[in-house]
């Protein structure tokens, strides 16, 4: 079985923008640090639709991009 050497961090933030057409978007930390996120990201966490204002949990690779994003509510994609 194959297994990531990368290690990720979980963090949860606020949806800020999200544009559905090309399911990217940025999110707010709690610190108030905007994060980008791609459509990639964004279909790796299994939703259909973001509103702005949603507490979001998402993973992010060692150089800090966003490699999962989903609602705090569901559970990130395994890795």
């Amino acid at each position: 079985m194959y297994k990531r050497s990368v290690t990720s961090t979980e963090v949860q933030a606020t949806a800020r923008v999200f544009d559905p057409a090309s399911r990217s978007g940025t999110v707010l930390l709690d610190d108030g640090t905007e994060v980008a996120f791609d459509g990639a990201a964004f279909d790796a966490g299994g939703l259909r639709l973001l509103r702005v204002g949603q507490r979001v949990r998402m993973r992010r690779d060692d150089a800090g991009r966003v490699v999962a994003l989903t609602l705090v509510t569901l559970p990130l994609p395994p890795l």
